[in-house]
């Protein structure tokens, strides 16, 4: 049998719990689809031992200087607050190890704030990166060569992943194992896991429509799930005012007050929002313009308006897909 790909979890005393479990769940739940040892996980920290993460749980990890044997596939740094990444950064044996490891490894990434680790040491100089949206900011003025994504819940650019809040490190898994196993395998996996959907990177961290029924929960909620299910129709003022039984000056109000947004904005990004997850298929983009209820003119101008990206060249970059892995039994060698 061939050798199980190794996939190396840093952890550290105040890691976050669920940026090492979340994708150690999913490399395990592969090798049980496959049935067989696709992956070896390695939960490592610099001393090795017991690590307590910042829920109080304590996790048996290895010693990273016990590594020396094979090669490491996939290393993945776990994200935390910022007490706990300033000592793992201040850390000298974790600043020698993890680029030495990292140049040899076929993917390297980061979960959550983890991505503060990869940018103290140069690792992502220069890539496009995705971390938590608390962290974009600070981020991106300590590190101006990074290009921080404040979209995305996680981005892959060449052998570097990374993703954003805490459960995105599952979504960032499924995709590595959909990269080396299939679709299939990916799927499998995330109907063992209870998981409502898989979300593809690009998908925002903040959904409007999450946002809208947090916010309004009672007088606009089913306002807001017809609204999603309707882009395609005319959702103007009159007709949203309408639908929920107020006059026009009155519902402009109480929506605004309700949603933090005009009806026209609110509307304008529900529409992009399905536009983005729209783009990603084989529908022309004439279709996902009608589809979300804009002209394809107005399609291409919001759209590269809010994601930065005209749609067409938004569909060529995420269908880039990254380097497939070397040839093993039972493991994808092409796409």
């Amino acid at each position: 049998m061939p050798k199980p790909l190794t996939i190396a979890l840093i952890a550290y005393d105040g890691f976050q719990l669920l940026d090492v479990t979340g994708p150690a769940t999913v490399f395990a739940a592969a090798n049980h689809e496959l049935k067989r040892d696709v992956y070896k996980i390695e939960v490592l920290s610099q001393p090795g031992g017991a690590v307590r993460s910042n829920g109080g749980v304590t996790l048996q990890t290895r010693a990273m200087a016990r590594m020396l044997e094979g090669r490491i596939d996939t290393l993945l740094i776990a994200g935390a607050e910022e007490a706990a990444l300033r000592a793992v950064i201040a850390n000298e044996a974790v600043r020698r190890w993890v680029p030495r490891r990292a140049a040899k490894a076929r993917r390297v990434g980061s979960v959550c704030s983890g991505t503060f680790v990869l940018a103290s040491l140069g690792l992502i100089d220069g890539r496009r990166v995705a971390t938590h949206w608390e962290a974009c900011a600070p981020l991106a003025a300590l590190y101006p060569d990074i290009t921080v994504d404040p979209e995305a819940l996680y981005v892959v650019d060449g052998k570097i992943w990374t993703s954003a809040g805490v459960t995105t490190g599952i979504d960032m898994a499924l995709a590595m194992v959909e990269a080396d196993c299939g679709a299939d395998i990916a799927n499998a996996i995330a109907r063992r896991l209870v998981l409502y959907a898989r979300r593809p990177g690009y998908q925002s961290q903040f959904s409007p429509l999450l946002n809208a029924r947090i916010q309004a929960e009672s007088p606009f909620a089913d306002l807001i799930d017809w609204m999603q299910n309707n882009l395609d129709r005319p959702l103007d003022v009159p007709t949203l005012a309408g639908r929920a039984g107020l006059g026009e000056r009155n519902f402009y109000r109480r929506f605004l007050a309700a949603t933090g947004s005009s009806p026209a904005h609110f509307v304008e990004a529900l529409r992009l929002e399905a536009a983005r997850t729209l783009v990603d298929g084989d529908l022309p983009l004439k279709g996902v313009a009608a589809r979300v209820g804009l002209s394809p003119i107005r399609l291409n101008q919001a759209f590269e308006r809010r994601f930065g990206v005209a749609p067409r060249l938004f569909r060529d970059m995420h269908r880039t897909r990254p380097a497939p892995p070397p040839s093993r039994s039972g493991v994808r060698s092409s796409r």
